[in-house]
């Protein structure tokens, strides 16, 4: 039946949406069709906003390349990434829990690093931290034999494929949990960053007023089969922008414990003073252990 009036249009899509064969694309096509309507009658949206609007995920697409991810930095800074995240896991959100944002910059196929190593593979400077960290059950027992990818940004606010200072792979590794679900790591300690403003999402940061840092934190993504998949960032408190991340990250189960120390370490004393420890534990669930598509090369 032809479309008469505007009140015709929302009922005549979801009659179409109603015939998709997949229930669960039924069910999301259906809901974002209701509420897309419902929020351009809400705003009255004029028709140079929707050409604007159409023509930002346009750029946004186009900003895509194997070393930036406009589309997640976008979903982060509108806290929809955080959202979905907490959403899904924690008993549904009703609990805390390790998960976190995957972020734009993990990549595949990071070096594999013994347990006790060092993951700097050039050049810098910054204070020394180890990590010691535990991955263990909802009943806290250790996880053995589990996948740990870890990385984070360099003391300048770069991660290794922003910067043509860093080795390849520079503050990323791979480990792998003893039998007592620890796994350890040298590193530096990590400094807050801005994300990168020079696309969409700065341009709306600059719009809110809003500054574009994430406070410093350690990347993790572990993975063990009959366990789902743990995407996890450990934050460190005192970072100054912490209570607000542009992001919308930070969540107190995700709060570390940096702790300084100003006596040589056993291990390594050929390192300066002082040095930073960060000791961790991390819980997974059950599920399906999946690896995500990587945002970038």
């Amino acid at each position: 039946m032809p479309v008469r009036t505007q009140e015709d249009v929302t009922p005549a899509v979801l009659a179409v949406m109603a015939r998709t064969r997949d229930p669960r694309l039924r069910e999301i096509l259906t809901s974002l069709v209701t509420h897309l309507h419902a929020f351009v009658r809400d705003v009255r949206l004029t028709e140079p906003e929707f050409r604007e609007a159409t023509a930002i995920l346009n750029e946004i697409g186009a900003l895509a390349s194997d070393t930036h991810n406009e589309f997640v930095l976008m979903s982060g800074s509108l806290g929809v990434s955080t959202l979905v995240c907490l959403l899904n896991n924690g008993d549904g959100g009703q609990t805390e829990t390790s998960q976190s944002l995957l972020g734009p910059f993990w990549r595949l196929n990071s070096p594999r690093v013994p347990n006790g190593g060092s993951i700097i593979r050039s050049d810098t400077p910054g204070t020394p931290l180890f990590v010691t960290a535990r991955v263990e059950d909802a009943q806290g027992r250790p996880i053995a034999g589990a996948e740990v990818d870890v990385w984070h940004a360099s003391p300048v606010g770069l991660y290794e494929n922003q910067d043509p200072e860093q080795a390849e792979m520079n503050l990323r590794g791979k480990f792998t949990t003893d039998a007592d679900g620890r796994f350890s790591f040298w590193s530096v300690r990590m400094v807050g960053y801005p994300i990168p403003t020079d696309g969409v999402v700065g341009r709306l940061l600059e719009a809110q007023d809003r500054h574009p840092y994430r406070p410093a934190h350690l990347h993790a993504l572990i993975f063990k089969p009959g366990y789902k998949t743990l995407i996890s960032q450990v934050f460190d408190p005192s970072c100054p922008w912490i209570d607000s991340d542009v992001q919308f990250g930070v969540t107190k189960a995700l709060t570390g414990d940096f702790v300084e120390h100003t006596e040589p370490h056993l291990d390594r004393p050929d390192l300066a003073s002082p040095w930073v420890q960060l000791d961790y534990t991390y819980v997974m669930e059950p599920g399906e252990a999946v690896l995500p598509r990587p945002p970038i090369k």
